[in-house]
C-alpha cells in the first residue's frame, strides 16, 4: 500500500506527550507498506481490531488504545490516506466518516 501523510505520523511521535506512539506508528506503518488491501476484509484479518466506518474511513486502535488513527481506503489505488491521529478525547469531538486534519 501507498501511505499518504506518513510525515503527520513522525510529526504526531515527535511531540514529547505522545512519543510512546513511536513504535506502535512505526510498526503499523512497516505493516501497511507491505499489505495488500483489496477489500475491507483483507484489514479485519490482519487487524481484527480495526473498526470499518463510512466514507471508505477504517479506525485503528495505536499504542495500546491509548490513541485512534483514522485513515480513508483507496483500495483500488492501493492507497492509505492519513485523516486523523489523535487521543481518545479528540477522538470522541470528530466526525469519523469528514474529518481531515491532514
Amino acid at each position: 500500500m501507498r501511505l499518504i501523510a506518513k510525515s503527520t505520523l513522525v510529526r504526531f511521535w515527535s511531540q514529547p506527550e505522545c512519543a510512546d506512539s513511536k513504535g506502535s506508528l512505526q510498526s503499523w506503518i512497516d505493516e501497511v507498506l507491505k499489505a495488500n488491501w483489496k477489500t475491507p476484509q483483507d484489514i479485519k484479518e490482519q487487524y481484527g481490531s480495526a473498526s470499518m466506518c463510512g466514507n471508505n474511513r477504517v479506525v485503528f486502535n495505536i499504542a495500546g488504545n491509548k490513541y485512534r488513527l483514522v485513515v480513508e481506503m483507496q483500495y483500488r489505488a492501493g492507497i492509505v490516506w492519513v485523516k486523523f491521529l489523535g487521543s481518545h478525547a479528540r477522538y470522541d469531538q470528530i466526525n469519523v466518516e469528514t474529518v481531515n486534519e491532514y
